[in-house]
Protein backbone atom coordinates (compact mmCIF):
# COMPACT_ATOMS: atom_id res chain seq x y z
CA UNK A 1 0.00 0.00 0.00
CA UNK A 2 3.03 2.25 -0.13
CA UNK A 3 1.89 4.00 -3.31
CA UNK A 4 -1.87 3.52 -3.11
CA UNK A 5 -2.61 7.01 -1.79
CA UNK A 6 -0.44 8.58 -4.48
CA UNK A 7 -2.30 6.66 -7.17
CA UNK A 8 -5.69 7.79 -5.86
CA UNK A 9 -4.46 11.39 -5.91
CA UNK A 10 -3.46 10.88 -9.54
CA UNK A 11 -7.00 9.81 -10.32
CA UNK A 12 -8.38 12.96 -8.70
CA UNK A 13 -5.92 15.19 -10.54
CA UNK A 14 -6.80 13.62 -13.87
CA UNK A 15 -10.50 14.13 -13.19
CA UNK A 16 -10.09 17.82 -12.34
CA UNK A 17 -7.70 18.50 -15.22
CA UNK A 18 -10.33 17.73 -17.82
CA UNK A 19 -9.11 14.31 -18.91
CA UNK A 20 -12.28 12.69 -17.62
CA UNK A 21 -15.00 11.09 -19.67
CA UNK A 22 -18.05 11.35 -17.43
CA UNK A 23 -19.78 8.10 -18.08
CA UNK A 24 -18.31 7.83 -21.59
CA UNK A 25 -16.18 5.12 -23.10
CA UNK A 26 -12.49 5.93 -23.71
CA UNK A 27 -11.67 7.31 -27.12
CA UNK A 28 -9.02 5.76 -29.31
CA UNK A 29 -5.78 7.76 -29.53
CA UNK A 30 -5.37 9.87 -32.66
CA UNK A 31 -2.29 9.10 -34.80
CA UNK A 32 0.42 11.74 -34.81
CA UNK A 33 1.28 13.66 -37.94
CA UNK A 34 4.04 12.25 -40.10
CA UNK A 35 6.34 15.20 -39.60
CA UNK A 36 5.99 15.20 -35.81
CA UNK A 37 7.96 12.93 -33.51
CA UNK A 38 5.94 10.53 -31.40
CA UNK A 39 6.82 10.45 -27.71
CA UNK A 40 6.29 6.96 -26.37
CA UNK A 41 5.58 6.68 -22.69
CA UNK A 42 7.30 3.69 -21.17
CA UNK A 43 4.57 1.31 -20.16
CA UNK A 44 4.27 0.51 -16.50
CA UNK A 45 5.56 -2.92 -15.55
CA UNK A 46 2.85 -5.48 -15.11
CA UNK A 47 2.91 -9.09 -14.17
CA UNK A 48 3.11 -11.54 -17.02
CA UNK A 49 -0.62 -12.22 -17.15
CA UNK A 50 -1.44 -8.62 -18.19
CA UNK A 51 1.53 -7.88 -20.44
CA UNK A 52 -0.35 -8.86 -23.55
CA UNK A 53 -3.14 -6.50 -22.66
CA UNK A 54 -0.88 -3.46 -22.93
CA UNK A 55 -0.45 -4.13 -26.63
CA UNK A 56 -4.13 -3.46 -27.40
CA UNK A 57 -4.00 0.27 -26.75
CA UNK A 58 -3.36 2.93 -24.12
CA UNK A 59 -5.29 3.91 -21.00
CA UNK A 60 -6.77 7.27 -21.99
CA UNK A 61 -9.51 8.24 -19.56
CA UNK A 62 -10.84 8.13 -16.04
CA UNK A 63 -14.51 7.22 -15.84
CA UNK A 64 -16.14 9.30 -13.11
CA UNK A 65 -19.74 9.44 -11.94
CA UNK A 66 -21.17 11.78 -9.26
CA UNK A 67 -24.33 10.58 -7.52
CA UNK A 68 -24.48 7.38 -9.58
CA UNK A 69 -22.72 4.17 -10.51
CA UNK A 70 -19.59 4.00 -12.68
CA UNK A 71 -18.91 0.88 -14.79
CA UNK A 72 -16.24 -0.27 -17.23
CA UNK A 73 -17.46 -2.97 -19.60
CA UNK A 74 -15.54 -6.12 -20.44
CA UNK A 75 -12.93 -5.67 -23.15
CA UNK A 76 -12.58 -1.94 -22.44
CA UNK A 77 -9.66 -0.13 -20.83
CA UNK A 78 -9.51 3.00 -18.64
CA UNK A 79 -7.11 4.92 -16.46
CA UNK A 80 -9.48 4.57 -13.54
CA UNK A 81 -13.12 4.08 -12.53
CA UNK A 82 -14.45 6.38 -9.80
CA UNK A 83 -17.96 6.69 -8.33
CA UNK A 84 -18.83 9.38 -5.76
CA UNK A 85 -22.18 8.71 -4.15
CA UNK A 86 -22.54 5.38 -5.98
CA UNK A 87 -20.89 2.06 -6.75
CA UNK A 88 -17.89 1.47 -9.02
CA UNK A 89 -17.41 -1.75 -10.99
CA UNK A 90 -15.09 -2.98 -13.70
CA UNK A 91 -15.14 -5.99 -16.00
CA UNK A 92 -12.38 -4.53 -18.20
CA UNK A 93 -8.79 -3.48 -17.53
CA UNK A 94 -8.00 -0.50 -15.26
CA UNK A 95 -4.51 0.96 -15.04
CA UNK A 96 -4.84 2.75 -11.70
CA UNK A 97 -7.79 1.77 -9.53
CA UNK A 98 -11.51 1.25 -9.05
CA UNK A 99 -12.75 3.54 -6.29
CA UNK A 100 -16.19 4.18 -4.77
CA UNK A 101 -17.28 6.66 -2.10
CA UNK A 102 -20.58 5.83 -0.39
CA UNK A 103 -20.96 2.74 -2.55
CA UNK A 104 -19.56 -0.71 -3.25
CA UNK A 105 -16.56 -1.58 -5.39
CA UNK A 106 -16.65 -4.68 -7.60
CA UNK A 107 -13.64 -5.70 -9.72
CA UNK A 108 -13.76 -8.60 -12.18
CA UNK A 109 -10.88 -7.41 -14.36
CA UNK A 110 -7.22 -6.52 -13.73
CA UNK A 111 -6.58 -3.27 -11.86
CA UNK A 112 -3.97 -1.67 -9.66
CA UNK A 113 -6.22 -1.10 -6.64
CA UNK A 114 -9.77 -1.66 -5.46
CA UNK A 115 -11.03 0.75 -2.78
CA UNK A 116 -14.43 1.38 -1.20
CA UNK A 117 -15.14 4.07 1.42
CA UNK A 118 -18.36 3.47 3.35
CA UNK A 119 -18.97 0.38 1.27
CA UNK A 120 -17.80 -3.17 0.52
CA UNK A 121 -15.07 -4.29 -1.88
CA UNK A 122 -15.37 -7.46 -3.98
CA UNK A 123 -12.41 -8.72 -6.01
CA UNK A 124 -12.38 -11.69 -8.41
CA UNK A 125 -9.41 -10.79 -10.60
CA UNK A 126 -5.79 -9.64 -10.43
CA UNK A 127 -5.03 -6.60 -8.25
CA UNK A 128 -1.47 -5.33 -8.65
CA UNK A 129 -1.44 -3.27 -5.44
CA UNK A 130 -4.06 -3.47 -2.66
CA UNK A 131 -7.72 -4.12 -1.97
CA UNK A 132 -9.20 -1.89 0.73
CA UNK A 133 -12.59 -1.25 2.32
CA UNK A 134 -13.06 1.58 4.82
CA UNK A 135 -16.13 0.94 7.00
CA UNK A 136 -16.97 -2.12 4.96
CA UNK A 137 -16.01 -5.71 4.15
CA UNK A 138 -13.49 -7.07 1.65
CA UNK A 139 -14.48 -10.25 -0.19
CA UNK A 140 -12.04 -12.20 -2.39
CA UNK A 141 -13.47 -14.53 -5.03
CA UNK A 142 -11.92 -17.76 -6.31
CA UNK A 143 -10.08 -15.97 -9.14
CA UNK A 144 -8.71 -13.19 -6.90
CA UNK A 145 -4.98 -12.61 -6.92
CA UNK A 146 -3.78 -9.61 -4.85
CA UNK A 147 -0.08 -8.76 -5.09
CA UNK A 148 -0.30 -6.23 -2.24
CA UNK A 149 -2.26 -6.05 1.02
CA UNK A 150 -5.90 -6.69 1.78
CA UNK A 151 -7.23 -4.27 4.43
CA UNK A 152 -10.66 -3.85 6.00
CA UNK A 153 -11.17 -0.88 8.31
CA UNK A 154 -14.19 -1.42 10.51
CA UNK A 155 -15.20 -4.61 8.68
CA UNK A 156 -14.14 -8.19 7.99
CA UNK A 157 -12.23 -10.01 5.24
CA UNK A 158 -13.97 -12.90 3.48
CA UNK A 159 -11.59 -15.05 1.44
CA UNK A 160 -12.33 -17.91 -0.93
CA UNK A 161 -9.93 -20.87 -0.55
CA UNK A 162 -8.76 -20.34 -4.13
CA UNK A 163 -7.88 -16.64 -3.62
CA UNK A 164 -4.19 -15.71 -3.53
CA UNK A 165 -2.80 -12.84 -1.41
CA UNK A 166 0.94 -12.14 -1.72
CA UNK A 167 0.89 -9.33 0.86
CA UNK A 168 -0.74 -9.32 4.26
CA UNK A 169 -4.34 -9.20 5.44
CA UNK A 170 -5.41 -6.78 8.16
CA UNK A 171 -8.72 -6.14 9.88
CA UNK A 172 -8.84 -2.82 11.79
CA UNK A 173 -11.69 -2.94 14.30
CA UNK A 174 -13.31 -0.26 16.50
CA UNK A 175 -14.76 -0.37 20.03
CA UNK A 176 -18.12 0.63 18.57
CA UNK A 177 -19.59 -1.69 15.99
CA UNK A 178 -19.66 0.27 12.73
CA UNK A 179 -18.43 -2.47 10.43
CA UNK A 180 -21.56 -2.32 8.30
CA UNK A 181 -22.50 1.38 7.91
CA UNK A 182 -25.65 0.67 5.90
CA UNK A 183 -27.52 2.94 8.33
CA UNK A 184 -25.21 5.89 7.62
CA UNK A 185 -24.64 5.49 3.89
CA UNK A 186 -28.19 6.46 2.76
CA UNK A 187 -28.09 9.59 4.94
CA UNK A 188 -24.73 10.68 3.51
CA UNK A 189 -25.95 10.07 -0.03
CA UNK A 190 -29.41 11.65 0.22
CA UNK A 191 -28.79 14.28 2.92
CA UNK A 192 -25.16 15.22 3.48
CA UNK A 193 -24.19 15.44 -0.17
CA UNK A 194 -27.30 17.55 -0.86
CA UNK A 195 -26.77 19.85 2.13
CA UNK A 196 -29.82 18.99 4.21
CA UNK A 197 -30.34 17.21 7.54
CA UNK A 198 -33.38 15.13 6.49
CA UNK A 199 -34.87 13.56 3.38
CA UNK A 200 -37.90 11.50 2.42
CA UNK A 201 -35.82 8.49 1.43
CA UNK A 202 -35.67 4.91 2.73
CA UNK A 203 -32.92 3.94 5.13
CA UNK A 204 -32.76 7.15 7.18
CA UNK A 205 -35.51 6.50 9.68
CA UNK A 206 -32.94 6.86 12.46
CA UNK A 207 -32.40 10.50 11.42
CA UNK A 208 -36.12 11.23 11.68
CA UNK A 209 -36.21 9.51 15.08
CA UNK A 210 -33.30 11.69 16.22
CA UNK A 211 -34.98 14.86 14.92
CA UNK A 212 -38.27 14.21 16.72
CA UNK A 213 -36.38 13.07 19.82
CA UNK A 214 -34.63 16.43 20.04
CA UNK A 215 -37.94 18.20 19.41
CA UNK A 216 -39.37 16.36 22.39
CA UNK A 217 -36.37 17.50 24.45
CA UNK A 218 -36.95 21.12 23.37
CA UNK A 219 -40.61 20.96 24.40
CA UNK A 220 -39.61 19.43 27.75
CA UNK A 221 -37.14 22.27 28.37
CA UNK A 222 -39.87 24.79 27.57
CA UNK A 223 -42.13 23.14 30.14
CA UNK A 224 -39.39 23.30 32.79
CA UNK A 225 -38.20 26.89 32.18
CA UNK A 226 -41.10 28.85 30.68
CA UNK A 227 -40.19 32.23 32.19
CA UNK A 228 -36.58 32.03 31.05
CA UNK A 229 -37.68 31.12 27.52
CA UNK A 230 -40.12 34.04 27.56
CA UNK A 231 -37.35 36.49 28.53
CA UNK A 232 -35.03 35.26 25.79
CA UNK A 233 -37.82 35.42 23.19
CA UNK A 234 -38.55 39.00 24.28
CA UNK A 235 -34.87 39.84 23.83
CA UNK A 236 -34.86 38.38 20.31
CA UNK A 237 -38.04 40.22 19.32
CA UNK A 238 -37.23 43.62 20.85
CA UNK A 239 -33.45 43.70 20.37
CA UNK A 240 -33.01 41.78 17.15
CA UNK A 241 -29.97 43.75 15.95
CA UNK A 242 -28.08 43.36 19.22
CA UNK A 243 -28.97 39.66 19.33
CA UNK A 244 -27.57 39.10 15.83
CA UNK A 245 -24.40 40.97 16.75
CA UNK A 246 -24.02 38.86 19.89
CA UNK A 247 -24.42 35.74 17.73
CA UNK A 248 -21.58 36.83 15.46
CA UNK A 249 -19.53 37.69 18.51
CA UNK A 250 -19.98 34.20 19.94
CA UNK A 251 -18.53 32.65 16.76
CA UNK A 252 -15.27 34.59 16.99
CA UNK A 253 -14.87 34.88 20.76
CA UNK A 254 -15.38 31.18 21.57
CA UNK A 255 -12.15 29.91 19.93
CA UNK A 256 -10.21 32.92 21.20
CA UNK A 257 -11.30 32.29 24.79
CA UNK A 258 -10.50 28.59 24.39
CA UNK A 259 -6.95 29.39 23.31
CA UNK A 260 -6.55 31.92 26.12
CA UNK A 261 -7.72 29.34 28.68
CA UNK A 262 -5.45 26.69 27.22
CA UNK A 263 -2.42 28.92 27.76
CA UNK A 264 -2.90 28.79 31.52
CA UNK A 265 -2.81 25.73 33.74
CA UNK A 266 -5.95 26.65 35.67
CA UNK A 267 -7.78 27.75 32.53
CA UNK A 268 -7.03 24.49 30.72
CA UNK A 269 -8.95 22.64 33.43
CA UNK A 270 -11.95 24.90 32.84
CA UNK A 271 -12.13 24.29 29.09
CA UNK A 272 -14.41 21.20 29.35
CA UNK A 273 -16.69 23.10 31.72
CA UNK A 274 -16.80 26.09 29.37
CA UNK A 275 -17.63 23.91 26.36
CA UNK A 276 -20.34 22.12 28.34
CA UNK A 277 -21.83 25.48 29.25
CA UNK A 278 -21.76 26.56 25.59
CA UNK A 279 -23.42 23.30 24.55
CA UNK A 280 -26.21 23.82 27.09
CA UNK A 281 -26.57 27.44 25.94
CA UNK A 282 -26.86 26.21 22.35
CA UNK A 283 -29.61 23.72 23.24
CA UNK A 284 -31.46 26.36 25.25
CA UNK A 285 -31.02 28.88 22.43
CA UNK A 286 -32.52 26.43 19.93
CA UNK A 287 -35.62 26.30 22.11
CA UNK A 288 -35.78 30.11 22.08
CA UNK A 289 -35.58 30.27 18.27
CA UNK A 290 -38.30 27.63 17.90
CA UNK A 291 -40.51 29.52 20.35
CA UNK A 292 -40.02 32.79 18.46
CA UNK A 293 -40.83 31.05 15.17
CA UNK A 294 -43.93 29.33 16.52
CA UNK A 295 -45.20 32.53 18.11
CA UNK A 296 -45.63 34.05 14.68
CA UNK A 297 -48.62 31.71 14.34
CA UNK A 298 -49.82 31.44 17.95
CA UNK A 299 -49.77 35.09 19.05
CA UNK A 300 -53.46 35.44 18.28
CA UNK A 301 -54.48 32.46 20.44
CA UNK A 302 -56.43 33.42 23.54
CA UNK A 303 -55.36 32.46 27.04
CA UNK A 304 -55.50 28.73 27.62
CA UNK A 305 -53.35 25.61 27.41
CA UNK A 306 -52.21 26.49 23.89
CA UNK A 307 -50.88 29.83 25.09
CA UNK A 308 -48.10 28.11 27.03
CA UNK A 309 -44.64 28.69 25.55
CA UNK A 310 -44.21 24.94 24.96
CA UNK A 311 -46.84 24.94 22.19
CA UNK A 312 -45.01 27.55 20.04
CA UNK A 313 -41.82 25.52 20.55
CA UNK A 314 -43.57 22.40 19.23
CA UNK A 315 -45.08 24.27 16.29
CA UNK A 316 -41.82 26.01 15.46
CA UNK A 317 -39.98 22.69 15.58
CA UNK A 318 -42.38 21.09 13.11
CA UNK A 319 -41.94 24.05 10.76
CA UNK A 320 -38.17 23.83 11.03
CA UNK A 321 -38.18 20.08 10.32
CA UNK A 322 -40.10 20.84 7.12
CA UNK A 323 -37.39 23.28 6.04
CA UNK A 324 -34.73 20.65 6.78
CA UNK A 325 -35.89 18.82 3.65
CA UNK A 326 -34.76 21.64 1.37
CA UNK A 327 -31.28 21.03 -0.15
CA UNK A 328 -28.53 23.47 0.87
CA UNK A 329 -30.98 25.73 2.72
CA UNK A 330 -31.70 22.95 5.23
CA UNK A 331 -28.15 22.79 6.56
CA UNK A 332 -27.79 26.59 6.51
CA UNK A 333 -30.97 26.95 8.56
CA UNK A 334 -29.86 24.20 10.94
CA UNK A 335 -26.57 25.96 11.71
CA UNK A 336 -28.09 29.44 11.73
CA UNK A 337 -30.72 28.61 14.35
CA UNK A 338 -28.06 27.23 16.66
CA UNK A 339 -25.79 30.26 16.27
CA UNK A 340 -28.61 32.79 16.70
CA UNK A 341 -30.02 30.90 19.68
CA UNK A 342 -26.69 30.90 21.50
CA UNK A 343 -26.23 34.61 20.81
CA UNK A 344 -29.70 35.42 22.17
CA UNK A 345 -29.06 33.48 25.37
CA UNK A 346 -25.67 35.16 25.91
CA UNK A 347 -27.09 38.63 25.27
CA UNK A 348 -30.03 37.99 27.61
CA UNK A 349 -27.58 36.98 30.35
CA UNK A 350 -25.60 40.17 29.75
CA UNK A 351 -28.78 42.26 30.05
CA UNK A 352 -29.80 40.44 33.23
CA UNK A 353 -26.35 41.01 34.76
CA UNK A 354 -26.49 44.67 33.79
CA UNK A 355 -29.92 45.09 35.37
CA UNK A 356 -28.72 43.36 38.54
CA UNK A 357 -25.72 45.66 38.82
CA UNK A 358 -27.91 48.74 38.32
CA UNK A 359 -30.32 47.61 41.01
CA UNK A 360 -27.48 47.06 43.47
CA UNK A 361 -25.49 50.18 42.57
CA UNK A 362 -24.94 52.86 45.27
CA UNK A 363 -27.54 55.65 45.23
CA UNK A 364 -26.88 58.87 43.34
CA UNK A 365 -26.84 62.27 44.99
CA UNK A 366 -27.33 65.53 43.18
CA UNK A 367 -24.31 67.84 43.09
CA UNK A 368 -24.21 71.57 43.42
CA UNK A 369 -23.61 71.94 39.71
CA UNK A 370 -26.72 70.04 38.66
CA UNK A 371 -24.86 66.80 37.91
CA UNK A 372 -24.66 63.70 40.03
CA UNK A 373 -22.14 62.00 42.29
CA UNK A 374 -22.02 58.59 43.94
CA UNK A 375 -22.79 58.39 47.64
CA UNK A 376 -22.25 55.36 49.82
CA UNK A 377 -23.99 54.93 53.17
CA UNK A 378 -25.41 58.44 52.89
CA UNK A 379 -22.00 60.15 52.62
CA UNK A 380 -20.56 61.79 49.52
CA UNK A 381 -17.46 60.41 47.85
CA UNK A 382 -14.14 62.17 48.11
CA UNK A 383 -14.12 65.06 45.70
CA UNK A 384 -17.89 65.55 45.81
CA UNK A 385 -18.79 69.28 45.89
CA UNK A 386 -21.42 68.53 48.52
CA UNK A 387 -18.68 67.37 50.83
CA UNK A 388 -16.83 70.63 50.36
CA UNK A 389 -13.57 69.19 49.06
CA UNK A 390 -12.09 70.06 45.69
CA UNK A 391 -13.45 67.67 43.07
CA UNK A 392 -10.93 65.92 40.77
CA UNK A 393 -11.81 66.78 37.20
CA UNK A 394 -15.33 67.61 38.34
CA UNK A 395 -15.11 71.08 36.86
CA UNK A 396 -12.94 71.63 33.78
CA UNK A 397 -10.41 74.44 34.12
CA UNK A 398 -11.87 77.88 33.51
CA UNK A 399 -15.48 76.86 34.21
CA UNK A 400 -17.70 77.20 37.25
CA UNK A 401 -19.64 74.42 38.89
CA UNK A 402 -22.93 75.79 37.56
CA UNK A 403 -21.83 76.01 33.90
CA UNK A 404 -20.93 72.36 33.18
CA UNK A 405 -21.66 69.02 34.86
CA UNK A 406 -19.20 68.34 37.67
CA UNK A 407 -18.69 64.70 36.64
CA UNK A 408 -17.11 63.80 33.28
CA UNK A 409 -19.10 60.60 32.84
CA UNK A 410 -22.34 62.58 32.85
CA UNK A 411 -21.43 64.17 29.52
CA UNK A 412 -22.97 62.81 26.28
CA UNK A 413 -21.36 59.68 24.91
CA UNK A 414 -19.34 59.89 21.72
CA UNK A 415 -20.82 57.93 18.81
CA UNK A 416 -19.22 55.51 16.38
CA UNK A 417 -18.38 57.85 13.48
CA UNK A 418 -16.82 60.66 15.52
CA UNK A 419 -14.66 58.13 17.34
CA UNK A 420 -13.58 56.51 14.07
CA UNK A 421 -12.65 59.97 12.77
CA UNK A 422 -10.44 60.58 15.81
CA UNK A 423 -8.91 57.10 15.43
CA UNK A 424 -8.15 57.80 11.76
CA UNK A 425 -6.28 60.98 12.70
CA UNK A 426 -4.30 59.18 15.39
CA UNK A 427 -3.51 56.26 13.10
CA UNK A 428 -2.31 58.61 10.38
CA UNK A 429 -0.06 60.52 12.79
CA UNK A 430 1.47 57.34 14.19
CA UNK A 431 2.00 55.96 10.68
CA UNK A 432 3.90 59.11 9.70
CA UNK A 433 5.94 59.03 12.88
CA UNK A 434 7.13 55.43 12.49
CA UNK A 435 7.45 55.45 8.69
CA UNK A 436 11.18 55.99 9.08
CA UNK A 437 11.44 53.05 11.49
CA UNK A 438 9.46 49.89 10.78
CA UNK A 439 6.04 49.59 9.16
CA UNK A 440 5.37 46.41 11.17
CA UNK A 441 5.44 48.47 14.37
CA UNK A 442 2.38 50.52 13.43
CA UNK A 443 -0.19 48.67 15.55
CA UNK A 444 2.05 48.33 18.64
CA UNK A 445 3.06 51.97 18.22
CA UNK A 446 -0.58 53.06 17.99
CA UNK A 447 -1.40 51.10 21.15
CA UNK A 448 1.55 52.60 23.06
CA UNK A 449 0.64 56.09 21.84
CA UNK A 450 -2.94 55.65 22.99
CA UNK A 451 -2.04 54.33 26.42
CA UNK A 452 0.42 57.20 27.00
CA UNK A 453 -1.98 59.93 25.88
CA UNK A 454 -4.97 58.52 27.76
CA UNK A 455 -3.02 58.45 31.00
CA UNK A 456 -1.42 61.89 30.65
CA UNK A 457 -4.20 63.85 28.95
CA UNK A 458 -7.26 61.62 28.95
CA UNK A 459 -7.41 61.94 25.16
CA UNK A 460 -5.30 61.85 22.01
CA UNK A 461 -4.54 64.39 19.30
CA UNK A 462 -7.44 63.03 17.27
CA UNK A 463 -9.61 63.22 20.37
CA UNK A 464 -8.63 66.84 20.94
CA UNK A 465 -9.64 67.74 17.40
CA UNK A 466 -12.99 65.97 17.85
CA UNK A 467 -13.57 67.15 21.47
CA UNK A 468 -13.44 63.63 22.90
CA UNK A 469 -12.22 62.46 26.28
CA UNK A 470 -11.67 58.96 27.68
CA UNK A 471 -12.85 58.65 31.27
CA UNK A 472 -13.60 55.83 33.64
CA UNK A 473 -17.26 54.92 33.99
CA UNK A 474 -17.00 55.22 37.79
CA UNK A 475 -15.44 58.72 37.54
CA UNK A 476 -12.21 57.63 39.15
CA UNK A 477 -8.87 58.74 37.84
CA UNK A 478 -7.70 57.01 34.69
CA UNK A 479 -4.52 55.31 35.93
CA UNK A 480 -1.76 53.43 34.12
CA UNK A 481 -3.27 49.92 34.50
CA UNK A 482 -6.56 51.11 33.02
CA UNK A 483 -4.83 52.85 30.11
CA UNK A 484 -2.67 49.82 29.32
CA UNK A 485 -5.56 47.35 29.59
CA UNK A 486 -7.65 49.52 27.28
CA UNK A 487 -4.83 49.70 24.74
CA UNK A 488 -4.26 45.94 24.76
CA UNK A 489 -8.00 45.23 24.59
CA UNK A 490 -8.15 47.20 21.34
CA UNK A 491 -6.31 44.27 19.71
CA UNK A 492 -9.22 41.98 20.69
CA UNK A 493 -11.71 44.46 19.25
CA UNK A 494 -9.71 44.54 16.02
CA UNK A 495 -8.96 40.81 15.75
CA UNK A 496 -12.59 39.68 15.38
CA UNK A 497 -13.09 41.50 12.07
CA UNK A 498 -13.33 44.79 13.94
CA UNK A 499 -16.55 43.78 15.68
CA UNK A 500 -15.29 45.26 18.94
CA UNK A 501 -15.28 48.71 17.32
CA UNK A 502 -18.59 48.21 15.47
CA UNK A 503 -20.11 47.36 18.85
CA UNK A 504 -19.99 51.09 19.64
CA UNK A 505 -22.74 51.76 17.10
CA UNK A 506 -25.16 49.34 18.79
CA UNK A 507 -24.29 49.59 22.47
CA UNK A 508 -26.59 51.67 24.67
CA UNK A 509 -23.60 53.25 26.41
CA UNK A 510 -21.57 53.65 23.17
CA UNK A 511 -18.86 51.36 24.51
CA UNK A 512 -16.59 49.14 22.44
CA UNK A 513 -15.26 45.84 23.74
CA UNK A 514 -12.08 47.54 24.91
CA UNK A 515 -14.20 50.11 26.80
CA UNK A 516 -16.18 47.39 28.55
CA UNK A 517 -13.03 45.47 29.48
CA UNK A 518 -11.27 48.56 30.84
CA UNK A 519 -14.39 50.12 32.35
CA UNK A 520 -14.12 53.35 30.34
CA UNK A 521 -16.43 55.54 28.28
CA UNK A 522 -15.70 58.19 25.65
CA UNK A 523 -17.56 61.46 26.16
CA UNK A 524 -18.05 64.53 24.01
CA UNK A 525 -16.69 67.63 25.77
CA UNK A 526 -18.52 70.94 25.19
CA UNK A 527 -16.80 73.36 22.86
CA UNK A 528 -14.54 75.79 24.66
CA UNK A 529 -13.38 73.27 27.24
CA UNK A 530 -9.64 72.83 26.99
CA UNK A 531 -8.35 69.27 26.68
CA UNK A 532 -4.67 70.19 26.40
Amino acid sequence: MNNLIARLLVLTALATAGTVALGAEPEQPRPAAADQPVELETPKERPAESASGNERGSFDHVIVHFGGDAHLAAGKRAEGVVAIGGSASSDGEVQEGVVSLLGNTRVNGPADAAVAVFGNTYVNSTIHDSAVAVFGDVELGPQAKVHGDVVSVGGVIKRDPGALVEGGTREVSFPIEIAHPDWLRPWIRHCLLLGRPLALEPGIGWAWTLAFGFLGLYVFIALLFPSSIEKCVATLETRTGHSMLASLLSIFVTPILTVMLALTVVGAVLIPVAWLALFCAGIFGKVVVLAALGRRLTRFIAAGPLSHIAFPVLLGGLILIGFYLVPIFGFILYKLTGIVGMGVVMYTLILALKAYREQNAPPLMATAGGGSALAIAGEPLAGDPIGGSAPYESVPPGHSETSVPPVWSSLPRAGFWIRMAALFVDGLLVAIAISVLDHDAWLPGLAAYGALMWKLKGTTIGGILCNLKVVRADDRELDWPTAVVRALSCFLSLTCLGLGFFWIAFDDNKQGWHDKIAGTVVVRVPKGVSLV
